[in-house]
């Protein structure tokens, strides 16, 4: 297989995020913009935090005159979630070499449901599909940015958008595989804690409750000989 047709195969995995990005890095470029942060700002961001929904936080953030320890605490939060998201990805990361980093600074929740449902991809085309995610990222903030300079736009509910694809890949994940305990686990402890813990607490307590009950169906699972989650 010719490079090219390796790009043009990642292209036609990353097409679902693609719809959802453009869309996406659009909306984020349109809220700056409105806020007063102008195509520079935009282009930076995305290029170098390229974080989805903290993005979309981090301009209440800077137009709130938030302090370095609220920022600190607020992405803590908002991105906890990447933590867990590492830790299942590790020994495939580590074994793809040169593509490591790249690979680590770009794990967003949709190159995650990319490539961690197939095991068979090697770090060269994780490497693909992840930069792929981020250009279309980059580039749908930077029309949302410049359309925003020429166009009014009523700007509600677009922060929801992110939390709209979320769905739509997990959806489609959970149509698509036949183990559906994981995913169970998942809405069941965020259930629980939202109603436990509110609306402002309850992402952290989530977090370590899917772990605990992961590692413990994990555990099970193995020990009868079954698949690991």
């Amino acid at each position: 297989m010719t490079s090219l047709q390796k790009w043009g195969k990642s292209v036609r995995t990353t097409i679902p995020v693609m719809a959802g990005y453009l869309v996406l890095g659009a909306g984020f470029g349109i809220l700056l913009r409105t806020r007063g942060y102008g195509l520079g700002w935009a282009l930076a961001m995305s290029a170098f935090i390229y974080a989805g929904s903290m993005q979309y936080v981090a301009i209440d953030l800077l137009t709130g005159g938030a302090s370095l320890l609220t920022t600190a605490v607020t992405t803590l939060l908002v991105n906890a979630r990447h933590l867990f998201y590492g830790i299942s990805m590790l020994e495939r990361y580590r074994a793809a070499g040169r593509y490591a980093p790249y690979l680590i600074f770009s794990l967003t929740d949709e190159t995650y449901s990319l490539v961690a449902a197939r095991e068979d991809l090697t770090g060269a085309e994780c490497f693909r599909i992840s930069l792929l995610d981020q250009l279309y990222w980059v580039l749908g903030t930077a029309l949302g940015s410049l359309a925003g300079a020429y166009l009014d736009f009523n700007t509600t509910g677009i922060d929801f958008s992110l939390t709209a694809l979320f769905l739509t890949v997990f959806t489609e994940q959970r149509l698509e595989t036949k183990d559906h305990a994981p995913a169970l686990i998942g809405l069941g402890v965020s259930i629980v804690c939202r109603l436990l813990f509110g609306a402002d607490s309850f992402l952290l307590p989530t977090m370590g409750g899917m772990l605990c009950c992961l590692l413990v169906l994990d555990a099970r699972r193995t020990k009868k000989g079954g698949e690991s989650v």
